[in-house]
């Protein structure tokens, strides 16, 4: 059998990179003229025609990260005698730092403590997300309701004496910080003997939450949509799966030589499977989004394609015999190492010679 010509590795690379895009027959040589087929069965490499949904692909460049990064300072004044270590990870209950006598524990809450809670303030949110952080870490029964009653101060005193504190009954500002989820540390500024005042910074913290930031270009921006499942390929080449959870408004982009701007959409990709990648903490990746799809296709590999001429592309097709046939083909999407192909006598379930 003759030698086949094949595209090339290079260009068969650039249109695989070519998400969503429609790719007609171009030069790509030598060239292989459609023959009759062969005379000896053919016994190499071959691969499927197969019918289904096709999606095209675009790729950005993100970063990965912990999201909602703030510094957790100070709510009293001291000699600090305990810190946590950077990475720990801060659940329920846990001690944030203790300055003297004094000292903060990390509750669930979406409210910031903002006053004093004890018998006799006012009913608020804040009363309720108490008693129920309270209610989890096993110091109150019942529902909670808004109102600091006798059983919350109870449920108060209770975990003041495990805490170590002194048993008041009532939660001033700043023994307990309120944070909608766990916190993980990160850099430390403070350290252990450290006169602090008010306000003063005492270690970065996050959400254990991880997502990832991602530029759209301008021109895609019917892409960033809200919702949209994409796939995220790591460092290591191990891949995880995400959701479009902020479209952002466009805003201008400088590049990293500073010499050129350009016009993107911040978006916001949110993990599908929290804490699936601790081992980076902040790290580039490559986020898939999908555009193009076309439904119902006949496809094959990107190798499969041979160039008949300079406007036709094909595939040489193994027939019931063994024997193979060059077919002329009409390309369509190119996406995921595959491309949408059409043409007379194309049918799935077809064997078509690949390269070994």
């Amino acid at each position: 059998m003759r030698r086949r010509a094949v595209l090339a590795g290079g260009a068969c690379a650039a249109l695989a990179l070519t998400a969503g895009a429609v790719m007609r027959a171009r030069r790509i040589g030598p060239f292989s003229a459609p023959s009759e087929p062969s005379s000896r069965p053919f016994s190499g490499a071959t691969d499927t025609v197969t019918r289904g949904d096709l999606q095209g692909q675009a790729s950005v460049s993100g970063t990965l990260r912990y999201s909602e990064a703030r510094t957790l300072t100070s709510g009293f004044e001291g000699v600090l005698i305990g810190l946590p270590a950077s990475g720990t990870v801060l659940t329920q209950g846990d001690l944030l730092y203790r300055a003297g006598a004094e000292a903060a524990y990390l509750m669930h809450g979406a409210l910031p403590a903002w006053r004093t809670l004890e018998a006799g303030v006012d009913d608020g949110e804040d009363v309720r997300q108490l008693q129920a952080a309270l209610r989890s870490l096993g110091y109150l029964e019942g529902e909670p309701d808004n109102r600091f009653g006798r059983a919350t101060t109870g449920a108060v005193l209770r975990w003041q004496r495990d805490a170590g504190l002194s048993r008041t009954g009532s939660v001033p500002l700043g023994q307990v910080v309120f944070s909608p989820g766990d916190l993980r540390v990160g850099p430390v500024s403070a350290r252990l003997g450290d006169r602090v005042g008010m306000e003063s910074e005492l270690y970065a913290v996050t959400s254990t939450t991880q997502v990832v930031d991602a530029p759209v270009k301008l021109s895609d921006q019917g892409l960033a949509v809200m919702g949209t499942a994409v796939t995220i390929t790591m460092p290591d080449s191990s891949t995880a799966s995400g959701t479009i959870s902020t479209v952002g408004t466009p805003t201008e982009k400088t590049s990293g030589s500073g010499e050129s701007k350009e016009r993107i959409i911040p978006v916001t990709i949110t993990l599908d499977e929290a804490g699936s990648n601790t081992a980076f903490q902040e790290a580039s990746v490559t986020v898939a989004l999908p555009s193009q799809t076309r439904e119902d296709v006949l496809s094959v590999p990107l190798g499969a394609l041979l160039a008949l001429s300079p406007q036709q592309y094909g595939v040489e097709v193994v027939q019931d015999d063994g024997t193979t046939r060059k077919v002329p083909v009409t390309t369509g999407l190119f996406a995921a190492g595959r491309v949408e192909i059409s043409g007379e006598g194309i049918t799935a379930g077809q064997s078509v010679v690949v390269p070994q």
